[in-house]
C-alpha cells in the first residue's frame, strides 16, 4: 500500500468570539486585522494495534461455530498471559457466521473471528504476536495515545498561541497603536504523518516463523495547532 498521508482532526477547540456586526448610523470599526499563527511538533506514535483473525467453513454450522471458538479461546489464554491495562489491552472483534449459497441453496456455512490486541507496551504486543498460533495478523496499525496527544497539544498550543500574540503586539505597534484586543480566535489542531502498511506487515507474519516476534517500527507524526481569528488594535 503507497504511503499515504493520515489526517486526524484533533480535540482541541477553542473559540472566543466577539460579534462584528454595527449599527447603519456608525461607521465599521478601524483597526481590525485577520492574524494567524501555528505550532508543529513531531512525536514518535506509542500505540501499537494487531488485529488476528481466522476463517472457518464446513457443512454443518454449529461444527464451523466450534472450530472458530475453539480458535479464539487458544488465542485469549495466550494474549490474557501478557495483558497489562494501558500497556497491553485485549479485546474480541467481529465473529460472523454465515451460510453458503449455491444456485439460491445453502451448501454449506463460513464464519470468522477476530481478536484486538492494543497498547503502549510495543515489545510485549510484538512478542504476543509471535505466540498466537491459532490466529493470523489481518491489520497492523500505529497510533498516538491519548496522553500523548495531549501532552503535545499543549505544547504546541501554547507555542501557538504565544506567537499568536506577538504577532498582534507587533502589528499593533507598527500601526501605531497602543495595543490591542482579541476579537474572534480559533484554535484547532491536526496530525499529519505516513499510515501503516498493513498488508506488508500481513504477509511479513505469515511467512515467518510463528514463534517470531512481528518486527514493527512506529515512525513519527506531527502534531500541528494552528491559531486564527481577528483582532481590534487600539489606541
Amino acid at each position: 500500500m503507497p504511503l499515504l498521508p493520515l489526517r486526524h482532526a484533533a480535540t482541541l477547540s477553542l473559540a472566543l468570539a466577539v460579534p462584528l456586526a454595527w449599527s447603519a448610523d456608525q461607521p465599521p470599526p478601524q483597526g481590525l486585522v485577520n492574524l494567524s499563527s501555528s505550532a508543529t511538533l513531531e512525536v514518535t506514535r506509542d500505540l501499537l494495534s494487531i488485529t488476528f483473525s481466522t476463517s472457518r467453513e464446513g457443512a454443518d454450522a454449529g461444527a464451523v461455530q466450534t472450530q472458530l471458538k475453539q480458535a479464539l479461546e487458544a488465542a485469549l489464554i495466550e494474549a490474557r498471559k501478557a495483558a497489562k491495562p494501558g500497556q497491553v489491552d485485549v479485546q474480541t472483534g467481529n465473529f460472523t457466521l454465515s451460510p453458503r449459497y449455491v444456485k439460491g441453496v445453502t451448501s454449506g456455512w463460513q464464519g470468522t473471528a477476530e481478536l484486538t490486541v492494543e497498547g503502549r507496551d510495543t515489545q510485549s504486543i510484538g512478542q504476543l504476536a509471535g505466540r498466537i498460533n491459532t490466529l493470523t495478523i489481518n491489520r497492523v496499525g500505529y497510533a498516538i495515545s491519548r496522553e500523548l496527544r495531549e501532552r503535545s497539544e499543549g505544547e504546541v498550543s501554547s507555542q501557538a498561541i504565544a506567537r499568536y500574540r506577538e504577532k498582534a503586539a507587533d502589528y499593533a505597534r507598527q500601526f501605531g497603536y497602543a495595543g490591542y484586543t482579541i476579537r474572534e480566535v480559533n484554535v484547532s489542531g491536526i496530525e499529519q504523518g505516513p499510515m501503516p502498511r498493513p498488508a506488508m506487515m500481513q504477509a511479513r507474519a505469515m511467512a515467518g516463523s510463528t514463534d517470531d516476534p512481528l518486527s514493527v517500527e512506529p515512525g513519527r507524526v506531527t502534531v500541528t495547532v494552528s491559531v486564527n481569528g481577528t483582532v481590534q488594535m487600539v489606541k
